[in-house]
């Protein structure tokens, strides 16, 4: 009796666990990461202008120091991943916001190009870490049945670090707006001691295993297999981001819309939906007891809304608006897509894998730019668009329908070389 009275007062209610501290610091986390990775793209014009450049020069800088900013992420997702099955999940949490908070300082003073791009480089390696490092925490915290509702409360309010990133600039000197984002990831260092290990990594401890090996990914064929699955998933979210809410205005011009359409606002209403497909997610996973059920739902609507943007003839401004929300909404599984890839693999390649995904993903944007830019000349805007659009579907659906389910996997087992 009274032990079972001592287990009673131990077992947490599911309104604890999801109110628990490590899911607080990990929204707040990615709050600030989402901030960060979308500020240079608002203030570009601004701050290059500010910096002296004419016209031709911000869109060719621009370019240069994004993709600056995007290679960080690809290394720094590397770098953090194996990091963070070598040294734990926490290591991360610390390490990567302290490094883009100090980027993101040193941003706000500013006064050449050549040290924007470094310091933006600099960012792209700190925000690399935060989500894969939030979510690898999560799932391993948290009970199975609530690991999906969890990962989508950590994305649902981190995403909207976009709509906050849009506001500040609005309200604010480009400059002060990267003094905020390094303000609020100094607060969230803090907010973080408070924090603890998983147990399932601690499990790893004085065990002779093999952790954060990047390269096993690719020495297995079945395992790099599901690696590239995991990553194919992803591809119809930055898609959206990165080609049809980045050049809204371009699918504005070529619907003939009255108003000008502004890419900014743009960006934010597509996260406004993200956010809240983000949120749903983990209930929709839960309800259908699928994670693979629930992203292809998702995607499905996305795809839909891309279908209308392009081909509707659509001529108002707010219907460009509206559409970004609603397309934003259907790639709002990505909370659940950095899950399944984390559920996928073993505790000590779970980091690792959790944190490279989603910044090769990322990466892609570049492919995909790089293409719709070279049949923009050939093709009309929206077929151009189309095309990029129906090969990235095309593996995400393929991916998502051949990935094993993962809603009720134990995560406690390990990697074999």
């Amino acid at each position: 009796m009274q032990l079972n009275h001592i287990a009673g007062i131990k077992e947490k209610t599911t309104i604890q666990h999801l109110l628990s501290p490590v899911i607080l610091v990990a929204a707040l986390g990615y709050f600030v990461d989402i901030y960060d990775l979308l500020l240079f793209g608002i203030v570009r014009i601004p701050s290059l202008t500010d910096l002296g450049l004419n016209s031709a020069a911000i869109s060719r800088e621009g370019a240069g120091i994004l993709n600056w900013q995007m290679s960080g992420l690809l290394l720094g997702g590397i770098l953090w991943g194996i990091l963070g099955d070598k040294k734990g999940r926490l290591s991360v949490l610390f390490g990567s916001i302290l490094t883009y908070s100090i980027a993101n300082f040193g941003c706000g003073f500013v006064q050449s190009i050549t040290v924007y791009k470094l310091l933006r480089f600099i960012a792209g390696i700190g925000l690399a870490g935060e989500l894969g490092a939030g979510i690898t925490l999560v799932s391993e915290t948290l009970p199975r049945q609530l690991r999906a509702i969890g990962s989508s409360l950590v994305a649902g309010v981190g995403l909207l670090g976009a709509v906050a990133a849009y506001f500040t600039v609005e309200l604010f000197s480009w400059r002060n707006a990267y003094f905020t984002g390094g303000i609020l990831g100094v607060l969230l260092l803090f907010m973080r001691i408070g924090v603890f290990e998983s147990d399932t990594f601690k499990k790893m401890d004085g065990k002779q295993i093999a952790k954060g090996e990047f390269f096993s990914f690719f020495t297995n064929t079945d395992r790099l297999k599901l690696y590239l699955k995991c990553v194919g998933i992803g591809l119809p979210t930055w898609y959206v981001i990165g080609i049809l809410s980045t050049f809204s205005n371009e699918f504005g011009k070529s619907v003939k819309v009255g108003e000008a359409v502004k890419p900014g606002l743009s960006v934010m209403w597509c996260y406004v939906g993200l956010a809240a497909g983000d949120l749903l997610s983990g209930f929709i996973s839960n309800r259908l007891q699928s994670r693979r059920k629930a992203v292809l739902f998702l995607m499905g609507l996305s795809f839909t809304g891309c279908l209308v943007y392009l081909y509707a003839g659509i001529n108002t401004v707010e219907n460009i608006y509206f559409l970004n929300a609603f397309m934003g909404f259907g790639i709002g599984y990505w909370a659940m897509f950095v899950t399944i890839g984390a559920e996928q693999f073993g505790t000590n390649l779970r980091a690792t894998a959790a944190t490279t995904i989603p910044n090769i993903v990322r990466g892609t944007v570049v492919i995909m730019t790089l293409s719709y830019g070279a049949l923009k000349p050939l093709i009309a805007v929206n077929n151009a668009a189309g095309i990029v659009g129906a090969v990235c579907f095309a593996i995400g659906f393929y991916c998502i329908y051949n990935v094993p389910e993962t809603h009720d996997r134990d995560l406690d087992f390990i990697e074999e070389r």
